[in-house]
């Protein structure tokens, strides 16, 4: 029995809500492991699976980072708007300060105003009505505290399935060196180590 038939590859496979599989947890090697002809292509797959998991670890924490940045935002611009819907008509304009870069900020005056201007991304903006406004920044607001939960959540999965193969990879080394041991003894060779597969490469 090989590793990618427990390790997730199977359709029918446990995931995480995300779809990200659960790693294959060895509780006896002689169950996962029919003969030592088979430790080596299961070590190798124990550290292409756990590469995967690493890799799929620092994507889902860039972009973690990326909504973590994001949010502030996002909040920022919808109390504007907020406060901008609370502004009677024919109330005096409010001054205020844009910022055009890092280092360059204008001054404005703002009259009451029915209609706001919101980035979309890629160089777009459109002109909304404020209570549209609104309703799309509460939207991108929740949907972007989720995806981050989601994340956090996605990250902790990854880092137990990590663990859970490497600690997989350090029996299936223990068995193999075992077996080795004892068939040395069986013939009555020296017990040596230096052909076992290291768990470190």
């Amino acid at each position: 029995m090989t590793p990618t038939a427990k390790s997730g590859s199977s359709k029918d496979a446990p995931t995480n809500p995300r779809g990200i599989p659960v790693a294959p947890f060895v509780d006896r090697v002689e169950d996962y492991v029919t003969d030592r002809t088979e430790v080596e292509s299961t070590i190798n797959s124990f550290k292409e699976m756990i590469s995967k998991y690493q890799f799929m670890e620092a994507n889902t924490q860039r972009r973690a980072v990326g909504l973590k940045d994001k949010i502030p935002d996002i909040q920022k611009t919808l109390d504007t708007v907020r406060f901008l819907r609370t502004r009677k008509p024919g109330s005096d304009p409010i001054e205020t300060t844009f910022e055009l870069n890092d280092t360059l900020y204008a001054k404005a005056e703002i009259p009451p105003t029915d209609e706001v201007y919101l980035w979309l991304g890629a160089n777009v903006m459109l002109a909304y009505p404020i209570p549209e406004a609104e309703e799309l920044l509460q939207s991108k607001l929740a949907t972007a505290k989720q995806s981050f939960a989601n994340c956090e959540e996605d990250m902790e999965f990854l880092r137990e399935q990590i663990t859970t193969l490497e600690v997989a990879f350090a029996r299936v080394y223990n068995w193999d060196v075992a077996q080795r041991r004892k068939e040395r003894a069986e013939v009555g060779e020296p017990i040596s180590n230096k052909n076992a597969t290291s768990p470190n490469g």
